[in-house]
């Protein structure tokens, strides 16, 4: 496949010439009036703008000890600075780790440290003017949180954590971007990203299900607001509408009938995604996980499972405890009453991989293998469940289950080269609040090493399916291959692999 601006990728990724200010802007939309007044923030910049972000700067130090930690052990030894995806793809040095910290530690260091307030230059101290927050929502908005950096700094020192707080910062003076604050406003009004109504998605629903019966001849449901289900079902809305995370959808569908695990999905709380964390603000990240523990508790339902979004993942499995009682840490009655509702086998979130996985590993699912002949298969290690999680009872299940679960639908799988996946995967360029339109040239420049590394994995061993658990991944992908010489249905979630493969039993007994 070919386009007039296809991008012509070199033999090798080396650490580019630097271009100063290549990408310097007024980083992406900003929110207006009502999508931050929906939210809380101030709809506009207030008037004492400086004095609220120092005060919330000093908050955010005190209330997240390793932000601080961070700011202050940074050695400047440089071992973080040809890690970054954005950095490699848009040879800006502002979008060096090392020196994207150094826009919010430059402040810190003028407001809080002695040397800063009454020697700024001699350790790079300074103010935050008109100039500097300029500097902040641009470059912070060219972060996607990926925490690759925290992989090879020796000081284990993790941009996505100073990104996170300055992106708070901002929001409380008034500055917030558009995109992500739009969506955590359709999720606290409806409970999803898309501000789909309950009738839409019970309409979507029936359709899958008339699709599914036309493709298979057999009644696969995909139930919805069923009480006294085992299981609530949790995907990210992306899998409602769109290719190919409708697939996926599809997938799970068929796993749980094969299964004969009763589940379902939740009109209240359809959502997994919780772009809260992008914006570092525990109170909204703590709304959306509400929403889900209501959603457990009115269903009664006696585990929770999330579908193939990368972050989702990340905050059930590493916040959802405290943040709202789904496995231990939160003590309010609604979080006790859950506790003790979960089978006690399952108190913790399970990843739809984790499940599927299971069941393979039990021997209760079928596969034709065959059917996904004609794919040879790559897998992309989604940042936040390569770095910010685990999978199943065993170290690296996060890197172990999702490939056992294609090798078994595929005859053919092949890893990309090994310091591009696991836990030195290269981020897809769009996650961290930045897959809007308005960034496609970020987005296009950050997928590069990502894309250098599947060219190469494409010519040596003909890979032609790049498999991935992350709606945001998948959706950066379809729009940003295409610049790089690649099918952009190449693209697949994992369990539309599964669906393709997997022998439903109706089917079986049909045949016989």
């Amino acid at each position: 496949m070919s386009t007039d601006n296809q991008i012509q990728l070199p033999i090798y990724v080396d650490t580019p010439s630097i271009k100063k200010d290549s990408m310097a802007g007024d980083g992406p939309f900003k929110a207006t009036v009502e999508i931050q007044n929906n939210l809380g923030f101030p709809g506009e910049k207030v008037e004492n703008w400086q004095q609220v972000a120092i005060d919330k700067m000093a908050e955010t130090k005190s209330k997240y000890k390793s932000v601080q930690v961070f700011l202050d052990s940074c050695m400047k030894c440089g071992a973080c600075t040809d890690k970054c995806h954005y950095f490699l793809g848009t040879s800006d040095p502002k979008n060096m780790p090392v020196a994207r910290q150094d826009l919010f530690r430059s402040v810190y260091r003028r407001h809080f440290t002695f040397a800063g307030k009454y020697f700024p230059k001699l350790v790079g101290a300074k103010d935050l003017d008109e100039e500097m927050l300029d500097d902040w929502y641009n470059y912070f908005h060219q972060c996607s949180q990926c925490r690759r950096c925290a992989v090879f700094c020796p000081s284990g020192i993790d941009t996505a954590e100073i990104s996170m707080a300055a992106r708070e910062v901002m929001n409380v003076i008034g500055v917030g971007q558009k995109y992500t604050n739009q969506i955590l406003g359709k999720v606290k009004k409806i409970g999803n990203n898309l501000g789909m109504p309950e009738p839409a998605l019970k309409d979507t629903l029936m359709d899958l299900e008339e699709e599914i019966k036309d493709d298979t001849g057999v009644d696969v449901k995909l139930p919805i607001d069923i009480k006294g289900s085992e299981v609530l079902m949790v995907s990210p809305s992306a899998d409602f509408f769109a290719e190919p995370h409708i697939d996926g959808l599809i997938g799970y569908a068929k796993v749980f009938h094969e299964s004969g695990v009763s589940w379902t999905l939740s009109s209240y709380a359809s959502e997994a995604a919780n772009f809260g964390m992008f914006i570092g603000n525990y109170e909204i990240m703590r709304e959306g996980a509400l929403r889900i523990r209501k959603a457990a508790i009115d269903l009664n339902v006696k585990r929770i499972i999330i579908g193939e979004c990368g972050h989702a993942w990340r905050v059930a499995y590493s916040f959802w405890n405290t943040l709202s009682g789904i496995g231990s840490g939160a003590q309010d009655k609604y979080a006790l009453q859950l506790q003790n509702q979960l089978d006690s086998n399952y108190p913790q979130p399970q990843h739809m991989i984790e499940f599927t996985y299971d069941l393979i590993k039990n021997n209760k699912l079928s596969f034709d293998k065959s059917k996904n002949n004609h794919r040879v298969v790559t897998f992309h290690d989604s940042c936040n469940v390569a770095r910010g999680s685990n999978m199943g009872d065993i170290k690296d299940g996060q890197f172990i289950l999702p490939r056992e679960v294609i090798k078994a639908a595929c005859n053919n799988f092949i890893d990309m080269p090994k310091n591009t996946i696991k836990s030195s995967t290269f981020c897809c360029g769009g996650g961290g609040g930045l897959l809007t339109d308005d960034l496609i040239d970020l987005r296009i420049k950050g997928a590069k090493p990502r894309m250098h590394a599947l060219k190469k994995t494409e010519e040596e061993s003909g890979v032609n399916t790049l498999a991935a658990i992350c709606a945001i991944c998948k959706s950066q992908f379809s729009k940003v291959l295409p610049n790089y010489d690649f099918d952009p249905y190449m693209v697949v979630s994992v369990h539309q692999l599964v669906s393709d493969a997997i022998v439903l039993k109706d089917t079986k007994d049909q045949k016989d």
